[in-house]
């Protein structure tokens, strides 16, 4: 199995349950708080560790009792933290989560210490460890430094898988990199400017991303599955029923489940079964991190269905 490297971000989630999303001006009594560890990178590595992947991350954490809880975080699940930077200059980043009865979520995140992930300091921790391995990116830390850390990744050979997350204006040169990119259907529509309602649409606005550069296409489609797209064919892979609980990084843990079976060289079939399969199952718990699942569990799921 190839190692896993996430560069990208690391936040500190404050999440209240409410009964329904408010309006504005309104005030409603939640039902539940709770304080985990987040953030599209440290969601992502957390679930790759899960999994049994040897994950190394590159990111950086304030000089504050959040960014230690992180580093404990780090060292519970197993993953190498040499590349994480402490800066006495920002926060930790924080993102504020609000869950509803029916698991969907609305979330606005501080960047704080992300901010400060800057091209020179990815390059110093990015060459670690040496080997091929499968790189995931996100957009939370800055644009400039998610290109070249994929130019790099790229020319060393590495996988590079991206998630388009938080949408913004993408370059074709950052795409020309990507191996592999994970928009959900409201990314992909943003990064296109098309509709993506149905599969017909869905594959329409990837094949614009492969025309731009991106190697290959995965469409996230919550309990629809995944779409995934190359330049020979598509293919849908129908997800999974599960109660849902909480949805907070449930594409985090897709993305997770499809880093892994890239780093083990699963088939194309297979590989997507089994991101759906570790996406659902982090639906069925509260949180995001807390709610991962094993590899075992993943397992069970396909077994299930």
């Amino acid at each position: 199995m190839l190692p896993i490297q996430v560069i990208g971000s690391l936040n500190i989630d404050l999440t209240v349950v409410l009964p329904r999303f408010h309006l504005p001006g309104e005030t409603l009594t939640g039902q539940d708080f709770r304080v985990y560890p987040g953030g599209k990178g440290g969601n992502q590595a957390v679930a790759a560790a899960r999994l049994g992947a040897q994950v190394y991350f590159v990111g950086m954490v304030g000089e504050d009792d959040n960014g230690r809880l992180y580093q404990r975080v780090m060292q519970e699940e197993g993953i190498r933290a040499d590349g994480v930077g402490i800066t006495s200059e920002a926060p930790t980043g924080v993102a504020l989560i609000e869950v509803d009865s029916k698991g969907e979520n609305r979330i606005a995140v501080v960047p704080g210490a992300n901010a400060l992930v800057e091209d020179a300091f990815v390059e110093e921790k990015q060459g670690y460890p040496p080997e091929k391995k499968v790189c995931m990116l996100q957009l939370e830390i800055p644009l400039y430094s998610v290109t070249r850390a994929a130019q790099r990744a790229r020319q060393r050979g590495d996988i590079v898988v991206l998630d388009p997350a938080p949408a913004i204006p993408l370059q074709d040169s950052l795409l020309g990199y990507v191996d592999y990119i994970t928009p959900n259907e409201g990314e992909l529509s943003r990064l296109t400017g098309l509709p993506t309602g149905t599969l017909e649409e869905a594959e329409a606005a990837a094949r614009q991303l492969l025309e731009r550069g991106a190697g290959h296409v995965v469409a996230k489609l919550g309990g629809n599955g995944c779409l995934y797209v190359d330049q020979e064919r598509a293919i849908h892979a129908p997800g999974f029923q599960v109660k849902v609980v909480d949805t907070t990084a449930a594409g985090d843990s897709f993305n997770a489940g499809l880093a892994f079976a890239l780093a083990n060289g699963y088939e194309t079939e297979r590989m997507l079964r089994f991101a759906n399969a570790v996406g659902a199952c982090s639906t069925t718990g509260a949180g995001a991190q807390s709610a991962m699942p094993t590899f075992e569990q993943a397992e069970a799921m396909l077994k299930r269905d």
